[in-house]
């Protein structure tokens, strides 16, 4: 574990950079072979740089006024010190969508089309960013009250909140679930499923383990039934998903029933 890899010229290199870095470029070129044979492949590259500068954006909003609005408040100046670490994942995907939205809706293709292809290089990206929360000391775990768990180092957010007590690894374990979604995500590639399932059900997926996990986290306040920020936005997005889910494949089966009706007709002598 190292917050800071080294430095040239005065300038510092940090794990979580790096890391980041990494998470976003193996993303990126997983959503382009996903993408392979679709008209969406040509979007790619084009549609991460706005998704890129819409999640940092969104990231920072949400840690600020969702996570740390307590802290921020009285420490107005630092809301835009970015640098000095604070950026929220769900806010960074909440980002990430909205401009996606937008960027389809300008080119006239399909949200839910293109969401599909890239669920599973999203949560890759997500599962590689938690090492980058481990090495860094955030996101970090509450006390375990016993032999077991992570002790970070000093130099670390962790250590100046809770000093060498063990903590839940619940960064670490949220990595792990992220890597369980992807491997589910790509074994529903392989079925049938109607536009925008496979985008909700990751969605879902990461919620799920996201609410329970948040139950560890030793970094966040909590707010009404003792729940975090980031527990309530996890609430909110298996409620929507669920009920989109639900509508689409409504939608879907609405349309089969259709088309069955108009080909009986048509075979009508």
């Amino acid at each position: 574990m190292k917050v800071i890899l080294f430095s040239i010229g005065g300038i510092e290199i940090r794990s979580y950079g790096v890391i980041v870095a990494l998470a976003i470029l193996l993303a990126i070129g997983v959503a382009y072979y996903l993408s392979r044979g679709s008209e969406y492949q040509k979007h790619i590259p084009n549609l991460m740089t706005y998704v890129i500068f819409g999640a940092i954006i969104m990231a920072r909003v949400w840690h600020v006024f969702f996570f740390q609005w307590n802290y921020y408040s009285s420490h107005l100046n630092e809301i835009f010190a970015i640098w000095n670490g604070g950026i929220s994942i769900q806010g960074a995907l909440v980002g990430g969508f909205i401009v996606a939205a937008i960027y389809t809706r300008i080119h006239r293709i399909s949200f839910w089309e293109l969401a599909d292809v890239l669920a599973p290089a999203i949560i890759l990206g997500q599962a590689i960013g938690r090492v980058a929360c481990f090495l860094n000391g955030d996101a970090f775990g509450s006390p375990t009250g016993s032999n077991f768990g992570i002790v970070y180092p000093p130099g670390t957010m962790a250590f100046d909140v809770y000093g060498s007590q063990p903590l839940w690894p619940a960064e670490v374990w949220e990595g792990q679930w992220d890597l369980i979604v992807f491997a589910v995500l790509l074994i529903l590639r392989t079925r049938t499923l109607p536009r925008g399932v496979m985008f909700l059900s990751y969605n879902i997926l990461y919620a799920v383990g996201r609410f329970m996990l948040e139950f560890l986290r030793g970094d966040s306040p909590r707010y009404v039934l003792n729940w975090t920020a980031g527990q309530w936005t996890s609430v909110i997005v298996i409620l929507v998903s669920s009920g989109l889910i639900l509508y689409f494949l409504f939608q879907n089966k609405q349309n089969q029933q259709n088309q069955q009706i108009a080909a009986s007709k048509v075979n009508v002598p």
